[in-house]
């Protein structure tokens, strides 16, 4: 409970005080294993995938003596037991950790973006890993796809996951039932249609739904499918005339940002977006950025290069995450470095989603309440994120738009104003409530006793 207090100030003066932090790309060699990495290295993708690290021996290579073996055997206990995600990180995210001098052990344990790209086990709330409720698929994403990999949760929207890899695996993914390898703790489901099959699918039922609007491209990452194939997706998007936004999910731009600079991928993007603009057609780049520190100029440039390509608009949608950015100085420092600085909008923070031994990084509902109370005021309107639950069953909503709460036992309810794919015959699921549930150890003594007798109970 200690990690969540309002951190508002109450002395005199304002509560935050802005002041401008201009891009810097930290000093890769300060690291043992990049010691002679040169810049045209550093900027090349093809160098930057090669060069991930996805496993203790490599981050040991990396290194050198800069950690202590109990980060390492810290480090082998969370891979065996409870990570959801396997490693992967490519250097350009790695050398945003510990970015402003030659990492240690108490530093690097420190880091927000290293605790949630490279979990540890100590970092995780052994009492309480996993939320009761919690389960693989927490948005029950896989129960609504009407063709494989596309979910029709929204009347007007789906979500087209294209493929199950990224060029990074977050620790927090609330895809984990899907995306990535398989880890001790996951089996992951399997994408079993080839490619052109599967775009085929979600085309074809495109355009016999003249209802849905809204495709949300996504996967995995978009940065992870050969850019003809990508393009070629969009281009069949874009045939279908009653599709009229078309979002392209990428985190990415901020951990593999050369990706978005390459020449390839820069002259494609410039035809699918004067393709969209012609036909009126709203084109736009969503990523996911959770710490300023992951704001370098290379993702600057990647950003301006999208926009300068015709894409509309680069929005960011953050998780919200205890350990990385739950504090009102730290998401008003990431959205003015994203508005400011970067080029991106700030544009939601959700809600680290209930899957398994993610405990540890959620935050309950009032706190997220609190923090969208402090951020107001600062930000021009337009670049003021949202902060989201995405409630089974429900989908997004503001943190302020709850009907009930339970706040000791961390019961949380929430209505819905219109039915999912899989609930066109349920009469009762615009006037039920669907409940939510806090992290555990926030919860007074009393409601967290109350859950240990559930526990006991089932």
């Amino acid at each position: 409970m200690t990690e969540l207090k309002n951190d508002a100030a109450t002395a005199a003066g304002q509560p935050y005080n802005y002041q401008r932090r201009p891009l810097t790309e930290p000093d890769w060699t300060r690291f043992p294993g990049w010691r002679d990495v040169t810049t045209a290295q550093w900027e090349s993708a093809q160098w930057q995938r090669v060069n991930c690290v996805k496993n203790v021996k490599q981050l040991r290579a990396l290194m050198g003596d800069l950690l202590d073996e109990r980060f390492y055997a810290d480090l082998e206990t969370d891979m065996q037991r409870l990570a959801t995600m396997s490693m992967l990180v490519p250097p350009q995210m790695l050398n945003t950790m510990v970015p402003d001098r030659t990492p240690d052990t108490e530093s690097f344990y420190a880091d927000p973006i290293r605790r949630y790209m490279i979990p540890v086990a100590t970092d995780r709330h052994l009492d309480w890993p996993s939320h009761p409720h919690a389960t693989r698929d927490s948005l029950h994403e896989h129960d609504m796809w009407v063709a494989e990999g596309l979910t029709h949760r929204y009347p007007t929207k789906v979500l087209a996951e294209l493929l199950s890899t990224c060029p990074q695996y977050c620790g927090h993914c609330t895809r984990m039932d899907l995306v990535g390898n398989s880890t001790p703790t996951v089996d992951k489901l399997k994408l079993t249609l080839k490619p052109v099959d599967r775009y085929d699918a979600h085309l074809a039922y495109l355009k016999a739904h003249p209802g849905v609007r809204d495709v949300v491209v996504s996967g995995g990452d978009v940065a992870n499918v050969p850019w003809k194939q990508l393009e070629t997706y969009l281009m069949g998007l874009l045939s279908v005339p009653t599709v009229r936004d078309i979002r392209l999910a990428t985190k990415a731009l901020a951990g593999l940002p050369q990706h978005w600079l390459q020449g390839d991928v820069v002259e494609g993007l410039h035809r699918v977006a004067v393709t969209a603009e012609r036909r009126g057609v709203n084109l736009a780049v969503h990523t996911h950025v959770n710490h300023v520190n992951s704001l370098t100029p290379l993702v600057a440039r990647a950003a301006r290069m999208l926009l300068e390509v015709g894409v509309r608009d680069v929005r960011n949608q953050g998780v919200l995450m205890r350990g990385v950015n739950a504090t009102t100085a730290d998401l008003l420092d990431l959205c003015f470095g994203l508005q400011g600085e970067a080029g991106i909008l700030p544009y939601y923070f959700y809600m680290c989603d209930m899957i398994p031994n993610a405990e540890h990084w959620r935050v309950p509902v009032w706190y997220a309440q609190q923090l969208q109370h402090d951020m107001m005021g600062y930000l021009p309107g337009y670049a003021t994120p949202r902060i989201v639950c995405d409630v089974p069953f429900v989908g997004k909503r503001w943190v302020h738009m709850l009907t009930d709460y339970d706040r000791e036992h961390g019961i949380s309810y929430w209505t819905k104003n219109y039915r999912t794919s899989i609930e066109a015959t349920d009469d009762e699921a615009l006037s039920k409530l669907y409940a939510y549930y806090d992290p555990i150890d926030t919860l007074p003594e009393s409601g967290q006793d109350w859950w240990r007798k559930q526990q006991t109970t089932a």
